[in-house]
């Protein structure tokens, strides 16, 4: 059942994009809450993969630690991920949190097994720009990180550099998932504020980095709100 999930996912996934290109704000970015220990989060795993191969989508994985308690302690789990869902659930005025959840573009919050409906969300995102973009330019251990914009940014923005690993297989052991070995994609390792930028000039900021794994870079709205411009490095 869910191989048949991925794959239906995946073809309808990849004729979308070959009829709609990236906008010039960056890729959609698609954050996936998930968890080693959660049964329902396989087949939104799953679907991760199949939009991690699009280069419409940034697609990343946030392993929140709030089901360890129930046998299985996820490798991957910081409880800052757990915080930042929490924080999207006071912005939209939601009493709790969930696995698998998807929030798209900072803004939309949709059931992670649920393709359809992420692929809508992924295509309103498409046809609707902000006017902003980021440019990244690295050399050797420095990130150069520029950005336009065509109007003041409302509330300011928040810029914030992420690293992930591109693929982990994890042998489960114990809880509901024991006896499973589940693949995951683009997990986040790293996320934090590199500074500000109001959109009142152009961004232009020079950030240290070091190691050879892939790096994104995100202009959002504080809150956690709405992500205005996104890139990547891979």
């Amino acid at each position: 059942m869910r191989q048949t999930f991925a794959v239906a996912f995946s073809i309808w996934a990849t004729c979308f994009a070959l009829v709609t290109p990236a906008m010039a704000d960056g890729p959609v970015v698609v954050e996936l809450y998930t968890s080693q220990g959660c049964s329902s989060c396989p087949p939104a795993d799953e679907m991760l993969h199949v939009l991690a191969a699009r280069s419409d989508v940034i697609a990343l994985a946030l392993h929140v630690d709030y089901w360890d308690y129930i046998g299985w302690a996820d490798s991957f789990a910081d409880p800052e991920h757990t915080v930042r869902q929490q924080r999207y659930a006071y912005v939209a005025g939601a009493s709790s949190i969930y696995t698998p959840q998807m929030i798209i573009g900072g803004a939309d919050h949709v059931v992670g097994t649920k393709p359809m409906d992420v692929a809508n969300l992924i295509q309103a995102h498409n046809a609707s720009p902000t006017g902003t973009r980021i440019v990244l330019q690295r050399s050797g251990d420095r990130l150069q990180i520029t950005g336009q914009t065509s109007h003041p940014l409302r509330s300011g923005t928040i810029v914030q550099l992420i690293r992930y690993s591109p693929q982990e297989t994890v042998d489960i052991r114990r809880g509901e998932n024991a006896g499973r070995s589940l693949s995951y994609v683009n997990i986040v390792t790293d996320w934090r504020s590199v500074g500000d930028w109001s959109g009142g000039g152009d961004l232009n900021m020079t950030v240290n980095v070091s190691g050879d794994g892939p790096l994104v870079v995100l202009v959002q709205e504080p809150g956690p709100g709405a992500i205005m411009a996104s890139a990547v490095l891979r």
